[in-house]
């Protein structure tokens, strides 16, 4: 694989430029998630939500959208091209944000966010198809690593964006902010993202077509495998997701400022996918994934025994640490998890970057949804749901190598003999 700064990987585009470029895309996900966290309550307010656990309804809302439109893209940008359904993508994204900032009804407001999502959904498939155009292997994997730091910085920023707005004014201006960003990143792709999608690899758009594509993404044992733990973990995910920002006001106490230990979180995953994207070359994708899943699953573990204990949740000295080493842990496992989902893929990268996307996110999402709604004031159904889910995303992965740490079945050619030397992706 050449060295990533030759531009011959990146079509004509600087190594460090197409990185952040794909960051900012996947980045526009995360800024429309964590930067609302803050303004639940007063959406709820404003809106007459009457059952509190429904005002998470504004991320789970965007979450299906942003799964289900994914369906779609895949497919379109294998036909077309990348640069025409991202810019596509972004101007639904920026337009329901635009609408989203004059709603009247918490329905509306939903509608307005779930058209958003299925926006976004097209960053998420082409960066992701992007990135497989480029790049394959653990080289793959680095730069996914990479573009996942600049996308948790995200999360570190956005909920204190989203306070700071909250101080000053209220969550309609956050849908301001979002829409000009939004407007941003899409004007920087028109001037600046190259087609990466050669000629000789683009795909007739027929039923026919399209359904060999999804075959081939769906019989895949390894790229199915990886891409239902993915779906698994992400729920993990989630559900926190959902729930931070009731944990940290109501059990916690920690009212405006909880901003702020959120963001701790999120810079710790940063580091996590930074120190990923130099130890993957050299351990490889499945050693630190397989081996980060079974400590998360430890550490879920003792921090529900202690909840337990504590009457329902762990001391704030406790709890802030562990939390924040779990979710670190987190930043070795989905980005690798996507590496090798896709790894055997690239033939059919759009559409199997849309498949997955759509199982990863849309699950994810539904399960974080319910993971969510549980919340009963204590910490105990949201460990019991990190144990649980990451228990079956073991599961899944062992299904999908027969081993853990190596690779038992072959991407394509299936079971494979015992090797001196680990695959690319291993």
């Amino acid at each position: 694989m050449a060295a990533p700064a030759q531009k011959s990987d990146t079509h004509g585009l600087p190594y460090w430029e197409l990185v952040l470029m794909v960051a900012c895309m996947m980045a526009m996900n995360a800024a429309a998630i964590d930067i609302f966290i803050p303004a639940l309550q007063d959406i709820g307010s404003a809106l007459d939500v009457g059952d509190v656990n429904q005002r998470q309804f504004v991320i789970t809302a965007y979450l299906l959208g942003f799964g289900a439109g994914q369906i779609a893209y895949g497919p379109l940008s294998d036909r077309y091209g990348r640069r025409r359904v991202l810019l596509f993508g972004i101007a639904v994204y920026v337009l329901a944000a635009g609408i989203a900032t004059f709603s009247t009804t918490f329905a509306m407001l939903l509608t307005m966010r779930a058209i958003q999502g299925l926006g976004a959904a097209a960053t998420r498939v082409i960066a992701i198809s992007v990135v497989r155009d480029c790049f394959g292997g653990r080289r793959m994997a680095s730069v996914m690593s990479l573009v996942m730091m600049v996308f948790m910085a995200i999360p570190v920023v956005a909920p204190n964006i989203g306070q700071g707005i909250m101080l000053f004014g209220s969550w309609r201006e956050i849908f301001v902010i979002i829409c000009l960003f939004g407007a941003g990143v899409g004007i920087w792709a028109a001037l600046r993202l190259p087609e990466t999608l050669a000629p000789q690899n683009r795909r007739e758009l027929t039923g026919k077509r399209v359904a060999e594509a999804f075959r081939i993404v769906l019989t895949n044992r390894v790229a199915f495998g990886y891409t239902v733990a993915t779906a698994m973990i992400f729920g993990v995910l989630f559900g926190f997701i959902n729930q931070a920002e009731q944990i940290y006001t109501q059990a916690y106490g920690l009212g405006p400022y909880f901003t702020l230990v959120f963001s701790a979180t999120a810079i710790f995953m940063a580091i996590a996918s930074f120190a990923n994207s130099r130890l993957v070359e050299r351990f490889g994708m499945r050693r630190l994934s397989h081996g980060a899943l079974i400590v998360f699953m430890a550490t879920a573990l003792v921090h529900l025994v202690v909840a337990w204990l504590s009457g329902g949740q762990a001391p704030l000295w406790f709890f802030i640490p562990v939390m924040t080493f779990n979710f670190c842990i987190f930043g070795f496992i989905g980005t690798n998890f996507n590496a090798l989902a896709m790894d055997p893929l690239g033939h059919v990268a759009g559409t199997a970057s849309s498949v997955l996307g759509f199982m990863q996110t849309f699950v994810g999402g539904v399960l974080g949804a319910v993971l969510g709604y549980l919340y009963d004031g204590t910490l105990i159904p949201l460990l019991c749901g990190f144990i649980t889910l990451s228990v079956l995303s073991t599961f899944c992965v062992f299904l999908a190598e027969g081993r853990l740490f190596e690779a038992k079945y072959d991407a394509v050619t299936g079971p494979h003999p015992e090797r001196a030397r680990p695959s690319a992706a291993e």
